[in-house]
């Protein structure tokens, strides 16, 4: 059957590929003896504010919580996230022409290269970045360009890499600090050197921010902090990560007006927002518990601090992160030299001893020597996992 030459560009999904090897594994002989153990998705076990979850399941008893919900429905929501914005940032917004409901940070990304570019204009991301970055200007059939993040040079994003030339032909940046996958926190002079170049180069600005709470050291960048976002830029939070609600799909997009005029009109056309119940759950959260991420921050940092001492015994090193849950860690030299990848790696490992991670490779070209591991589990059950690691990684090494 015909599909499209962009369903080609697009190619599978890290996520869903590791998806399939994990089902393969559940089934396997190796199963039986060791459980599939998965740190390679960013879905915490840790538990949602309680004052959500009230809400939600108050709300759901109410009439009309199960209909079709429009953006008028929504202006609770858009100014529980105003008043937010003013704690959290000290910046005045205007819930109905600067804030706009999200299924999801990841539907901002992936919908607003559609909004913003026509086929053929340019748009960058970083190199490691998170898939919908790069799966979102495939969508609108852009052409991409790619800024590699290196280790040597701390993560910094090197704007002259590009020529003027380049820079002039640009449109549109996504990025997105603190950084998924390499576990970064990023700096504000980053975003404001960014945004300088947005300005200069006519380019829309787009930032990913659904970690901004869950830095372990430092203050995470903030696309609100930077002068020139009412004119063109646009930033995405989400309450899945900060407040352990990933499965119910609650975000939202702060920035200019025109840019979440051109994303509502798009939204407006392929889908609704959640169910008014969810939405008193986002509420709760933002107004009873701004605070929650910062709460869960020292179970993410004995977690890091744990399992990166069990990596070192084992003798597999890494860059300490300074975001809360994940590790970024390099492909070892005895697996280069077998000539594997990350991919190859990452099938070993579950293989193995049972335990998923995801390959780097998934992120970007950049990230093709390194895989993700996600910090979703008690700190004993990840010194466990890498315990399991240990004799067939002897023998290996």
């Amino acid at each position: 059957m015909h599909t499209s030459r962009r369903l080609e560009r697009l190619g599978s999904g890290v996520f869903d590929r590791n998806d399939q090897r994990k089902h393969q594994y559940r089934f396997s002989q190796a199963a039986q003896g060791l459980p599939l153990v998965d740190l390679s998705l960013g879905s915490t076990d840790l538990e949602p504010p309680p004052q959500a979850l009230v809400a939600m399941a108050a709300a759901l008893k109410a009439p009309g919580s199960a209909t079709y919900c429009l953006h008028a429905g929504t202006r609770p929501l858009r100014e529980a996230v105003a008043s937010w914005c003013q704690s959290r940032f000290a910046v005045d917004v205007d819930p109905e022409r600067e804030v706009l409901l999200l299924v999801g940070s990841q539907e901002g990304t992936a919908h607003l290269p559609l909004a913003v570019l026509n086929p053929g204009e340019a748009g960058l991301i970083l190199d490691p970045s998170y898939p919908s970055h790069r799966g979102g200007l495939v969508l609108a059939d852009a052409r991409i360009a790619s800024l590699p993040l290196e280790e040597a040079k701390g993560w910094r994003p090197c704007w002259d890499r590009l020529s003027s030339s380049e820079w002039d032909q640009l449109r549109l940046m996504v990025l997105g600090f603190p950084h998924n996958p390499t576990a970064q926190v990023g700096e504000q002079t980053w975003l404001d050197e960014a945004m300088q170049r947005a300005q200069r180069h006519d380019c829309v600005l787009a930032h990913d921010n659904p970690y901004l709470d869950l830095a372990l050291e430092g203050e995470a960048p903030a696309l609100l902090r930077s002068r020139g976002w009412r004119e063109r830029g646009i930033e995405f939070f989400s309450l899945s990560k900060g407040w352990c609600l990933g499965g119910f799909r609650l975000a939202f997009a702060v920035g200019a007006a025109p840019l979440i005029s051109a994303l509502r009109q798009l939204k407006g056309v392929v889908d609704f927002n959640q169910s008014l119940a969810l939405q008193q759950g986002a509420i709760a959260a933002l107004t009873e518990v701004p605070d929650w991420p910062r709460r869960i921050v020292p179970i993410y940092r004995e977690r890091r601090d744990r399992t990166l001492k069990a990596l070192h015994r084992l003798g597999w090193q890494a860059p300490v992160p300074s975001m809360a849950l994940y590790l970024w860690l390099p492909v070892p030299t005895w697996a280069r030299q077998r000539g594997w990848n990350d991919e190859d790696l990452a099938a070993a490992l579950l293989d193995q001893s049972g335990v998923a991670l995801t390959p780097g490779s998934g992120f970007g070209a950049a990230g093709a020597h390194w895989l993700r591991l996600a910090l979703v589990q008690p700190s004993d059950s990840l010194e466990q996992a890498i315990q399991r690691l240990e004799p067939w990684w002897r023998q290996q090494s």
